[in-house]
Order: structure tokens, then C-alpha cells, then sequence
């Protein structure tokens, strides 16, 4: 098992990689050549005004995703068959990449609306007026995704087993968690994987449970799991979070606020207010993603194990903690010691070895 887990790991990395580059490699090609431009100033010509972004990006987004297709389509559903994680049929995926890219879309369109209003009414400070919007949204995201966006991709109802509810609730009540309720999710018509979560704000806060990890798991692991999910909130890491995404967030805009005039030189772009440029924010985004990845992902494993270790606090429940790492690794095909430079890189929580490690000294 654990050799098939490294060998799906692997490949998943792999690809993670490739991917990336791929990706920096079509959007560099697509400015270099000019591409952007062409496609830019024909919609200018063709078509009306405030036509032209969401023409031009309905464009790109369409091209960049028939490119990718054999990359995407191997990665999410050729290889998670392969590995026996998907019970999803091709016609189900299909209609959930239709869903996701009509979301993204629209998510992308009103982000980038906004950039380029920005950049006409504030020329000075629209790095800064962006970014604020930007975390706005993101906030308003995070509240509406449980009763927007997840129902689009799977059903979920009230928790059926009544005495796991009331166990679940006593236990937000004890870690002062205001909790609408506790939901079960279908996760059973498209993986095998185990999860849950907490998630929302506000008054659409609630628990998800995927129905293959109700069946799977004892009460006791299951209240383990979740009070891990509570303690994210308790010790304020969400809020963290959002405060370092944020600093992430200024610190791109004003790099590209400083440093657009020389890079739109070099692929022939008059300035960033044409939406030819738009491929170009792109660039910086990842290549910034690609640089502070190791950092995030540092800082989300220290979270992990801080929520590992209250969680553990609180419930008491330490080798039902061993025994639900133990069976997430198993069902999940989770690398359970992977190499240091892979964890670096591509670890948001710690290997699962570690996490029993640590256990096992409560």
C-alpha cells in the first residue's frame, strides 16, 4: 500500500511541476508572439466596448483550457481511476469541469473588472485599492461558498445519525464554537477519499462530513478529526491566514505597480491598462506563487500541527488520532514519509508519519 501511495505521490508531483511550466511556457508564448495583442485589438475592432474583456477572456480561458486538456483530463480523472480514487463517471467530470470553469469565469470577471477599473480612476494608487477589493471578495467567497458553490458539485443534508450530531455540537459548544449544524455530504459518487470540514462564516458556518468517511470511522475518530477542524478556528489560524494572504496580496500588485512599464516593453504592450497585458499579471502571480510556496506551506504545517495537538488537548482521544491518521493514509493514498525537499515543497500539512509521531508523545 505504501509503495502504491509513493507512487501516486510521485506522479502527482510530477505533473504538479510540469504543469506549472507548462503553463508560464504558453503564457510567455502567448505575449511574446503577440498573440494578445492580435487577439486584443481585433475585439477592440469587432466587437462593442464592454464586450471586449469578457470576449477576451471567454477567449483565453477556452484556449488555455483545450491546451491543457491532456494534462488536466490525465491528473483528475485518468490517474485517480487508475489508482482505484475515483468512482466519478467521464460524463459527471465532464459536467463538473463545465461547472467549475463557468465559475471561475465569472469569479475571474469580476476581478478583473475591477483591476482595470482601478487602473483608470486611481493611476497612482490602484495597486492598493485592488488589493483591498481582492480580499474583500475573498471574504464574501468564504461566506457564501456552503450554500452557493458547494451544493453545485455535491448534495449534502442534515446529519442522519442524531447521536453523532449531538456529539459534534457538544463539542463546538465545549470549544466555543458557533455552529449552525452538521451537514453530510455525497462525497461516495465521486471518491473514495475521506474528508471533512468546516466551513462558512457567520450564519452558513457548519460542518460537512463526506458520507465515506461517516461510514468508515468511529464516533471518536470522527470527533478527533473535527476538533482538529474547531482548533483552526479557536487558535485563529483562518484569520492568519487571510492576514498573510493579504500582505501576499499588496506585495504582487505592488510589484507589478513598480515594475510593469519594463516588462511590457518587452512583449511590445503599449501599457497595463490594455487588456493585452492581462497574461502578464498572470506571470507575476505565479512566479510569486512559485517563490513563497515553501514559505506557505511552512506556515500551514505549523498551523496543522498546532490543531493536531489541541485537538488532542481537548478530546482526550489520542489513539483514536493514530488510528484516523493510519486509516486517512490508507484510504487516501497519502505519502506518509516523503522525501524532505518534496515536503518542502508540496507538504501544506505534515506527513502523516510525523503527525502520529507526535501523538504518540501526548
Amino acid at each position: 500500500m505504501q509503495d502504491k501511495a509513493k507512487r501516486h505521490s510521485n506522479i502527482k508531483y510530477s505533473i504538479s511541476i510540469v504543469g506549472t511550466v507548462y503553463t508560464l511556457i504558453l503564457l510567455f508564448l502567448f505575449l511574446r508572439l503577440g498573440f494578445s495583442n492580435s487577439l486584443s485589438l481585433w475585439l477592440i475592432n469587432h466587437i462593442s466596448g464592454f464586450l471586449v474583456l469578457p470576449a477576451y477572456l471567454i477567449s483565453v480561458s477556452l484556449g488555455y483550457y483545450l491546451l491543457d486538456f491532456p494534462l488536466n483530463f490525465y491528473q483528475s480523472y485518468t490517474l485517480e481511476h487508475k489508482f482505484s480514487l475515483s468512482t466519478q463517471s467521464l460524463k459527471d467530470w465532464l459536467n463538473d469541469q463545465f461547472k467549475a470553469g463557468a465559475i471561475s469565469y465569472i469569479i475571474g470577471l469580476i476581478l478583473i473588472s475591477i483591476f482595470y477599473l482601478a487602473l483608470h480612476n486611481f493611476p497612482n494608487r490602484w495597486w492598493l485599492v485592488i488589493s483591498a477589493f481582492w480580499i474583500f471578495f475573498s471574504i464574501i467567497l468564504a461566506k457564501i461558498m456552503p450554500v452557493v458553490i458547494i451544493p453545485l458539485f455535491f448534495k449534502y443534508k442534515k446529519l442522519s445519525d442524531n447521536l453523532l450530531r449531538e456529539r459534534i455540537m457538544r463539542l463546538a459548544e465545549r470549544m466555543k464554537i458557533n455552529l449552525m449544524d452538521c451537514f453530510e455530504i455525497d462525497f461516495s459518487k465521486k471518491t473514495l477519499k475521506a474528508n471533512a470540514a468546516f466551513v462558512g462564516m457567520g450564519k452558513t458556518r457548519r460542518v460537512l462530513l463526506a458520507d465515506t468517511l461517516r461510514d468508515k470511522y468511529s464516533h471518536d475518530e470522527i470527533e478527533v478529526i473535527l476538533a482538529h477542524e474547531f482548533a483552526h478556528y479557536q487558535l485563529k489560524h483562518l484569520l492568519k491566514l487571510i492576514v498573510i494572504n493579504s500582505f501576499t496580496t499588496f506585495i504582487i500588485f505592488y510589484a507589478v505597480f513598480k515594475t510593469n512599464a519594463y516588462a511590457l516593453r518587452l512583449f511590445n504592450i503599449s501599457s497595463l491598462s490594455d487588456i493585452a497585458s492581462l497574461p502578464l499579471v498572470l506571470i507575476y502571480f505565479m512566479v510569486f506563487g512559485i517563490i513563497i510556496q515553501p514559505l506557505e506551506a511552512f506556515i500551514s504545517r505549523s498551523f496543522e500541527r498546532s490543531a493536531d495537538s489541541k485537538a488532542i488537548e481537548v478530546t482526550g482521544l489520542k489513539d483514536s488520532f493514530i488510528s484516523t491518521m493510519n486509516k486517512f493514509a490508507q484510504q487516501n493514498l497519502a505519502d506518509r514519509n516523503p522525501h524532505p525537499i518534496i515536503k518542502f515543497f508540496f507538504f501544506d500539512h505534515p506527513p502523516i508519519d510525523e503527525r502520529i509521531k507526535m501523538a504518540k508523545l501526548f
